[in-house]
């Protein structure tokens, strides 16, 4: 089981961003879990939807205590968003990301914990929730998560992830971390997002309220949509049962981001996530 939820290639990057282990210098003690097995078992917990008290230790080796605590020790050491950046960095350099037209997104989805960075979903009966706010490029690649309550706004949760697009490798010329395009749907429609947009030089195509159907920019965005919907196979992924954000932002391999005040990306310090409050949504002066 180990050799089919860790293949070789997954291995080999993995190596390039793990810590190394730390030594003994009294000797004794237990032999420490190979990270091989630890890796597995997290990939198992994130797709099987399972409490780590429920881990099989006959199929993996370690306890579900030993992959909570190496996990939590890989998520403060930012092992997932390097491990993101460096995928990201590999398929660059091959040429295998399209820039063209990028887009923009969120889902909710309940906390069933709450926890930080959780808030009332207006959409799931005042529910504690958070929301995952995703910038993927044409092919639904994520180039950027963010974390934030259910009852953030989309429009001020726009500013964030774009800034949080790491450099990438190109396949010649300078690093990359500007889409050519980015579509976003009707709840980021306001004018003060068009202008920042405009001014870093990013072409939007944003969907006007009363104006403009949002089935015809389902022509561009379904596949941030198809993303979305392979995140949610992840059973871990589709409910919150992590208390802190940055253990639950983890496992989206989501890459560094500026986090606004109640938003929060993988790669934030503990001391740095704060609880989102509840927030109102921006007029817009054009209506």
């Amino acid at each position: 089981m180990v050799e089919r939820l860790v293949p070789d290639e997954l291995w080999e990057l993995f190596q390039r961003v793990v810590p190394e282990a730390p030594s003994r210098p009294q000797g004794g003690g237990r032999r420490r879990h190979g990270d091989p097995e630890v890796l597995a078992a997290i990939v198992f917990v994130a797709t099987s939807g399972c409490t780590w008290q429920q881990l099989p230790s006959a199929s993996f080796g370690p306890s579900g205590a030993t992959a909570h605590r190496r996990f939590a020790e890989w998520t403060k050491a930012r092992v997932w968003a390097k491990l993101h950046r460096l995928v990201l960095d590999e398929l660059g350099a091959r040429g295998e990301l399209d820039w063209s037209r990028c887009a923009i997104d969120s889902v909710n989805m309940r906390a069933l914990k709450r926890g930080e960075l959780t808030g009332p979903n207006p959409v799931d009966r005042g529910k504690y929730g958070s929301k995952i706010h995703l910038i993927t490029e044409r092919t639904g690649l994520p180039l950027s998560a963010g974390i934030s309550g259910a009852n953030l706004h989309d429009s001020q949760a726009l500013i964030p992830p774009v800034k949080g697009i790491p450099p990438i490798r190109s396949r010649r010329g300078r690093r990359r971390r500007r889409p050519g395009k980015l579509p976003a749907d009707k709840g980021y429609d306001y004018d003060h997002l068009r202008r920042w947009l405009r001014g870093r030089g990013i072409r939007h195509r944003i969907a006007r309220k009363g104006v403009e159907s949002s089935t015809r920019l389902g022509r561009h965005r379904w596949t941030i949509e198809r993303t979305m919907s392979w995140l949610a196979r992840g059973r871990r992924l589709h409910r919150r049962y992590e208390r802190k954000a940055e253990h639950f932002l983890s496992p989206h391999r989501g890459e560094r981001s500026t986090p606004a005040p109640d938003m929060a990306s993988s790669s934030d310090p503990p001391h740095r996530v704060s609880r989102c409050q509840p927030s109102t949504r921006p007029r817009n002066p054009r209506r």
